[in-house]
């Protein structure tokens, strides 16, 4: 599943971050695309001799131990599946590896015995040596983004450590805390405990909990402080952001401490900025070092790496900004997401190494910009007008233009919509919403100019008639998010969204306004100049409102009969409508004062049955509104 997309189901409600789709690979390989799973490996648990690595490992010598665990690690390093047979015996092992870590190991035993842990991490039935608090902080100590705990806190551990070590038999061998990391730490190391803890999460709620009352969200934010130093290579820094990732999905109290305790919108705006080698030749405006003046066409794509840890970082963006755009910002907030939205921009401009890989860039990118308020989204607009760049109304719409054409790619695709094209949809509809000069550029590249009024709305291979037929979709959310794109578009004035739709199609957004009865007033929006053409112009009388084409004029099934005629096939139709009512097979309805759709009463059939020809309040005419 694309993992940018399963966002934004209800119109303008981009949901809560979620880690399903973005949680899709497996968190204890090296990057996003070493993603392993289960049916593609056939080694299993049961080859190895677990017996005899406990023997080794009870023993407690580290060189028999680093050979028991060396031969281990090489035969299980691609498995993912485990025998339930050996679930006593491996989360044995893992009190094993436990003890083992709380010593000091030679360099060589201390990566074996981390890289067991992450192998064994995988099986979700057998985290419970990992789980607990002191367990989980000689992990975290390990990954070097373990914070001092206050003096209860340390008792608390070693209560646990004394009552760990009574179970075992063994007192006295974890009474002392785990040894704190050099000061030139092994890093291989530290991506191994990380990967360990990210395993850990994935898999166990109680996992979650230890590591948000452990606040590992603290640590690894002050590591992220550090990016600017050469001394942390793109394993440990992709690993912190995986971690990063988890806990925001996965923790709604670490996403807000992230948030707002930790800043993370300026921390994680830096290390993106940093991460792309950025600099700001304007206020909000970026241009990539070296390359300042160079169109976006012609900068070289990002690096494989640079791309990786761009979209960790804008997925912890999208999870921490999720209800961004729901609430009210102050000057200070403002200005922090006017920052991001310019670094959005240039994400939304820039390529990838391959094209897939650049419309899963470009994902992510959308979604986040779906969050940021959208007094925010004018930086998107900013940029000046260059020599081959996209201009409309003076403005530079070349970043608008991007969004356009994503979205048209995602149609096109025509899979999973919801998902995938729902983000950049509901993204432009908000944009043209409050921004002029968006709505009208967009206009004339989805609503150009009416000139073909005999064939229907939804026939044909424009994006018009691509997004008139999601308007009778089956998937609620999508059918209403392509009505409301269009209805915007319009200046939610009906008569116009019925001229380029077709009444039929444009009802459901109708009944659900209370627009079925006609027109009301644009609003906010400003006056268009003149759309007609002269071809709608001579065929306007002649179209069916309801189809929204010019049809052949059929022939009227009353003609001929006299009044009293007239009335009876009508007191027929009332009766039949009266008995089908009654019985519940369907539910007749009428327009209600407030112009929508209620069920009509037995009063309301009488009433009708006394005066078949009574007539509702005319609705007003939709093409009475000027064509502004």
């Amino acid at each position: 599943m694309d993992p940018g997309c399963r966002h934004h189901a209800v119109i303008g409600q981009p949901c809560q971050p979620v880690a399903s789709d973005i949680i899709c690979s497996l968190t204890d390989q090296a990057g996003p695309h070493l993603a392993l799973t289960a049916a593609r490996f056939s080694h299993h648990s049961t080859g190895m001799d677990l017996p005899g690595i406990i023997e080794q490992m009870e023993a407690g010598e580290q060189d028999r131990a680093l050979v028991a665990l060396q031969s281990f690690n090489k035969e299980m390093s691609q498995c993912f599946t485990f025998s339930r047979e050996d679930n006593q015996e491996r989360e044995h092992l893992g009190e094993l590896l436990l003890n083992f870590l709380n010593r000091e190991l030679q360099p060589s035993c201390l990566l074996a015995c981390l890289e067991t842990v992450r192998i064994l991490t995988r099986d979700k039935h057998c985290l419970d040596p990992f789980i607990g608090r002191s367990a989980m902080l000689t992990l975290a100590r390990y990954a070097g983004i373990a914070i001092d705990q206050p003096a209860h806190t340390n008792q608390g551990l070693l209560e646990e450590s004394k009552a760990a070590d009574l179970e075992d038999g063994d007192p006295g061998a974890l009474l002392q805390e785990p040894p704190p990391p050099s000061e030139n730490p092994d890093q291989e190391v530290i991506v191994e405990a990380l990967k360990s803890i990210c395993n850990i999460l994935l898999h166990s709620e109680s996992g979650q909990v230890v590591a948000a009352d452990l606040h590992l969200i603290t640590g690894v934010a002050e590591r992220l402080k550090q990016w600017k130093r050469p001394t942390w290579n793109h394993e440990v820094r992709f690993s912190d952001l995986r971690l990063t990732f988890l806990l925001t999905a996965l923790r709604v109290d670490v996403r807000a401490q992230l948030a707002q305790e930790l800043h993370g919108i300026k921390l994680l705006g830096n290390q993106l900025e940093a991460t792309l080698c950025l600099c700001w030749p304007d206020p909000l405006v970026t241009a990539r070092k070296g390359y300042e003046g160079v169109p976006p066409e012609e900068l070289p794509p990002l690096s494989r790496q640079q791309t990786e840890l761009a979209m960790e970082i804008l997925k912890i963006l999208f999870n921490i900004t999720f209800d961004a755009n729901r609430r009210k910002v102050d000057e200070e907030e403002a200005a922090e997401y006017r920052h991001l939205g310019a670094l959005l921009r240039h994400c939304l401009m820039s390529r990838a190494d391959g094209e897939e890989r650049s419309e899963e860039f470009h994902s992510h990118t959308v979604n986040l910009l779906g969050n940021l308020p959208l007094l925010c989204l004018d930086v998107l607009l900013l940029p000046k007008v260059e020599q081959g760049s996209i201009e409309y109304m003076g403005v530079n719409m070349e970043a608008v233009n991007m969004l356009l054409e994503f979205m048209e790619k995602r149609l096109e695709r025509g899979q999973k919509l919801k998902e995938t094209l729902l983000p950049s949809l509901n993204l432009l509809t908000e944009s043209s919403r409050i921004h002029r000069e968006t709505r009208k550029f967009l206009r004339s590249k989805v609503l150009p100019p009416l000139r073909d009024v005999k064939n229907r709305p939804e026939v044909g291979n424009a994006l018009r008639n691509k997004l008139v037929r999601l308007m009778t979709h089956i998937d609620t959310d999508v059918k209403n998010c392509a009505a409301e794109f269009l209805f915007v578009l319009c200046k939610e004035s009906v008569s116009r969204f019925i001229k380029y739709t077709g009444y039929g199609n444009a009802a459901g957004l109708l009944a659900a306004r209370g627009l079925l009865r006609g027109s009301r007033d644009s609003g906010i929006y400003s006056e268009d100049e003149d759309s007609e053409t002269e071809e709608y112009r001579e065929a306007k009388p002649h179209i069916n409102l309801i189809t929204g084409v010019v049809e052949e004029e059929q022939p009227n099934p009353m003609e001929g009969m006299s009044e009293e005629q007239k009335e009876y096939e009508a007191m027929k139709l009332v009766n039949m409508f009266d008995r089908l009512s009654r019985t519940s097979v369907i539910q007749p309805m009428q327009f209600g004062s407030d112009g929508k759709m209620r069920a009509m009463t037995t009063e309301d059939l009488k009433q009708l049955t006394t005066n078949p020809l009574l007539q509702a309040e005319e609705p007003a005419d939709p093409d009475s509104e000027d064509e502004a």
